[in-house]
């Protein structure tokens, strides 16, 4: 895959302007030139310090498409003055890598180092990433990889170990227009757009640069004096589909913002969350189920309703499918933003968990086991159980726990919402509990 201003070779005999697309032809020419990466190009940045020291070490970089990693990889080469050899993992294989490896070798011998740049890094299983490892240590290859996927799920550890990892941006409104101020420059005149629709076009790019200079390159060549509207622009022009891989790194990014932006009661933000997910294209279904697990573990028994009102979205989607379900869904959304937030309810759960893995060989206490048998009764099963609702007050104040076992404290209810009421009740059962010396 190409990347912002990149070229497929040093080789290729040189083309002519006009043919050459409008991304190459303003691809920077030194690393100072590459625009919306300066927090890892500064001098104080990862990059910059590398360089400034003569230090270069092998990389992945991360990050969305567009935002320059094929032309940083080759800036780096120009300005490490390292021979720059660049392969994708789409499509290279075994046989193709060691023809690179020992082009490299021999590079090597001749007195020149290599930096192989490795597009789609992530797309390399195992067996071919290992291949690399001897060769970075040896000193016979620098490896640049790309990758838009999360390193630290996609490549192997040792790679990880051996490489450092720098997250590039997705470019702001401000740096796509440096960089639609520089294509202008190159084109010799102004986009024929009014303000709005200059605004529209950088905002169809999505923080992609490549994406914006192919828009850019699309409008210039319009055969128009007149500025084109934001109207007119958007008939003219298709938006760019949305970044979200449903089974990638942006799926659980954007799950993650939306749990986080519910269990942080904000339901504008929660709300802009679900709708990128559903725009990019997500099964409503699974949002459902999302939504419901957050209503149990994040407001629980502060508000008993918010699970069953999840449901009901769930069931209103099944019976109206889409669009029109999926309103129900951002409704649940809305309640459950807006509802008292307790995980007491799943701490406890956990904690019984964890007591239960500790102790789970321990009979419950006798009191409370039934006695079918008659053996059972000798055994003095059920003996001295209190029922509970013999009791003037319904309690008994019994021990339910193993004998010999140091009563935990699983729940601690919260004083928010519906919780307070619980926590008052049982308050006043710890208090009778210790009355009655259980």
């Amino acid at each position: 895959m190409a990347d912002l201003f990149d070229t497929a070779s040093h080789s290729e005999p040189p083309r002519s302007a006009g043919v050459r697309p409008l991304a190459d032809r303003i691809r920077p020419a030194k690393l100072s030139d590459v625009i919306g990466q300066a927090r890892v190009l500064g001098p104080d940045g990862p990059l910059g310090s590398m360089l400034a020291a003569g230090s270069l070490s092998s990389l992945i970089l991360w990050g969305p498409p567009g935002v320059g990693k094929t032309t940083i990889a080759r800036l780096l080469a120009d300005e490490s003055d390292l021979a720059f050899v660049q392969i994708s993992a789409i499509f290279t294989g075994v046989p193709d890598l060691r023809k690179v490896f020992d082009a490299a070798k021999l590079r090597r011998q001749q007195g020149r180092a290599t930096l192989l740049f490795v597009d789609e890094i992530h797309r390399f299983n195992k067996a071919q990433q290992d291949s690399f490892l001897p060769h970075m240590e040896d000193g016979t290859i620098l490896l640049v990889g790309a990758t838009t996927e999360n390193p630290s799920f996609e490549l192997n550890a040792a790679v990880l170990s051996r490489a450092q990892v720098i997250v590039l941006e997705r470019l702001g409104f401000a740096d796509l227009e440096l960089l639609a101020q520089r294509a202008e420059r190159e084109l010799g005149r102004k986009l024929p757009l009014t303000a709005e629709a200059r605004e529209a076009l950088l905002e169809m790019a999505d923080g992609d640069g490549r994406a914006a200079l192919n828009l850019i390159e699309q409008v210039a060549a319009w055969k128009t004096d007149a500025k084109v509207d934001a109207e007119a622009l958007a008939q003219r022009l298709m938006k760019r589909a949305a970044k979200y891989d449903k089974s990638g790194d942006e799926h659980f990014n954007l799950i993650s913002a939306l749990h986080k932006s519910v269990r942080g009661s904000d339901p504008d933000a929660a709300l802009y969350w679900l709708a990128r997910m559903l725009e990019g294209g997500e099964d409503p279904r699974y949002l459902a189920r999302r939504i419901t697990r957050m209503a149990i573990e994040d407001i629980g028994l502060a508000d008993p309703a918010a699970a069953r009102h999840c449901l009901d979205a769930w069931t209103l989607y099944e019976r109206l499918g889409s669009p029109e379900g999926e309103l129900a869904l951002g409704q649940a959304v809305i309640y459950l933003a807006l509802a008292p937030k307790s995980n007491a309810g799943y701490v406890a759960y956990k904690a019984a968990r964890a007591e239960a893995r500790r102790t789970g060989s321990q009979m419950p206490p006798a009191h409370i086991l039934n006695a079918p048998t008659k053996m059972m009764k000798d055994q003095g099963y059920g003996a001295g159980y209190a029922y509970d609702h013999d009791a003037e007050d319904g309690f008994s104040g019994q021990n339910y726990f193993p004998d010999g076992l140091k009563r935990p404290v699983l729940y601690t209810p919260v004083e928010r919402g519906f919780e307070r009421e619980l926590k008052r009740r049982l308050d006043w059962f710890v208090s009778q509990r210790l009355k009655r010396g259980s």
